[in-house]
């Protein structure tokens, strides 16, 4: 097997096509430290340099000639495919497309991908829609033998849209998920990407924050009574929403439970991600709220790695958080794992798990490192095989052992630059799945945000597609620009009186 660290650039010429997106999400399962460059012209490619080269043709009878051309590391492959026109769209070339490269890279780097050509963030509801509209047989043959999926990837997404179906159940059209963020953390993690201060630089901005957080959360509240709305679950996140004070924690609480009808909800989570941040005081507040759900999040219990990723509590810390959070009388509690962190051994990696289960959380949210740009951490192992070996390891002792603690996995998302293009999955006891973790990645109903960073998605009832209202990302633009932040809730009302 070649070393594939050392494919720099790969160049990519497309001819008579423009599935730019998908090829390279194609190139990064197998060339995940390359930088991946289409070209416009011949002349720009070298016969010694690496490149793939991409055709769609029509023949004399006006069917289309697909071909796929690469020269990887010295190693030249050519697949041609020849199709009839009127009986394939223009979606399924694409797929056909993916497939003959995906056929040629595996052939050269000898890299598994057990979830073939699928690089799509929610695959639990790209099989779901297909198991409605064609029964699920279709849709696990789909995903075998049109997606390439593994038969275990298939076991896993089939499980999960089982175990999904009470909770989908539970939204209708009048539905909508509220989403709070609180974008401020006490330090920056080395594998995050999202927009978030640290306390220190930041710490002037909460108060105000906070004060026009809740004047944007009156104007929402309104908006949705107004529409006859009906709230299902509510998600502070950020951030580190347990960053704040007593004092702050309490007022934002407040702020939603005096402004939004709580009837129909069913679900209120609390952040409370980073143990370093929690105390008997704050974890008071929390347990005051009808329903509260906390996420403790060690994500290893490996002290030496916490230090590598910038952590700055220990494993000890968060089994005191924990235990005092139980002792106060909170029953349902969530915490997050990473799979792949730098210097965790499949060894640690087994105790984390083990110490995880001996606490018995409610949940547990597995996820896979996905190295981004915006993050701090980079992989400085190239061996992507032995990497993608150890992986697999890690999540298939993993997953043995949740189902044998009776955590059962009901949601999925995957990301890009997830290493070894893996998946992040959630696991509940029977009766504790987080209903917003659902709603959210199945998009079964409107998300409304509010915050700095938050993201409101609206769903329309008849077709289901998905339209976005941006808040601005950084704090001090929520703060400085809030005028447009209100302006923009407006869409909301507009959007469903369309339907009205």
């Amino acid at each position: 097997m070649m070393n594939l660290k050392k494919i720099n650039l790969i160049k990519i010429k497309l001819y008579n096509n423009d599935f730019f997106y998908e090829i390279e999400n194609i190139c990064r399962i197998f060339f995940p430290h390359s930088k991946i460059l289409f070209v416009e012209i011949d002349k720009s490619i070298n016969k010694n340099e690496d490149f793939i080269c991409i055709n769609l043709d029509k023949t004399k009878n006006s069917n289309i000639m697909l071909s796929v051309h690469t020269n990887i590391d010295g190693i030249k492959n050519n697949k041609i495919l020849v199709i009839r026109r009127k009986h394939i769209s223009d979606k399924d070339i694409e797929l056909k497309i993916c497939v003959m490269l995906f056929r040629i890279l595996s052939k050269i780097t000898k890299i598994e991908s057990k979830w073939g050509v699928l690089t799509g963030v929610r695959p639990i509801k790209l099989f779901h829609s297909l198991s409605t509209r064609k029964g699920i047989e279709y849709s696990m043959d789909y995903f075998k033998n049109r997606l390439l999926v593994s038969d275990e990837k298939i076991k896993l997404v089939r499980d999960i849209e089982y175990n999904q179906y009470k909770i989908l159940k539970l939204s209708d059209k009048k539905s909508f998920s509220l989403y709070i963020s609180i974008p401020f953390c006490p330090s920056r993690c080395a594998y995050c990407s999202f927009v978030s201060q640290s306390v220190e630089k930041s710490m002037k901005l909460i108060p105000e924050y906070l004060e026009l957080l809740k004047k944007e959360l009156i104007y929402t509240a309104h908006i949705v009574k107004e529409l006859d709305l009906r709230l299902e679950a509510i998600y502070i996140g950020g951030g580190t929403p347990t960053v704040l004070s007593v004092c702050q924690l309490e007022f934002l609480m407040n702020s939603v439970i005096e402004n939004f009808d709580m009837k129909f909800c069913k679900e209120f989570t609390v952040e409370a991600g980073r143990p370093d941040t929690i105390n008997e005081e704050k974890l008071k507040v929390l347990k005051n709220f009808k329903d509260i759900r906390i996420s403790i999040n060690p994500q290893t219990f490996n002290d030496n790695v916490l230090k590598i990723i910038g952590r700055s509590h220990t494993s000890q810390d968060t089994i005191k958080a924990f235990q005092m959070a139980k002792e106060l009388g909170i029953s349902n509690i969530n915490m997050d794992l990473i799979a792949g962190l730098p210097e965790d051994t499949f060894m640690s990696f087994h105790n984390t798990i083990e110490k995880a289960l001996d606490m018995k959380p409610e949940s547990i949210t597995l996820h896979t490192l996905s190295v981004k740009r915006a993050s701090n951490i980079l992989e400085t192992d190239g061996d992507i095989q032995k990497n993608n070996d150890s992986l697999r390891k890690m999540l298939n002792f993993a997953y043995k052992a949740f189902f044998e603690c009776d955590y059962n996995p009901y949601y999925l998302y995957r990301q890009s630059k997830i290493l070894g293009n893996m998946e992040n999955t959630g696991w509940a006891k029977k009766g504790f799945e987080g209903i917003y973790n659902v709603y959210i990645m199945e998009e079964i109903h409107s998300i409304i945000a509010c915050g700095a960073g938050a993201v409101t998605k609206l769903k329309n009832p008849i077709n289901g597609k998905i339209e976005r209202i941006f808040n601005f990302k950084f704090s001090y633009e929520y703060v400085n620009r809030f005028d447009e932040i209100i302006k923009r809730k407006d869409k909301v009302k507009n959007f469903y009186e369309e339907f009205q």
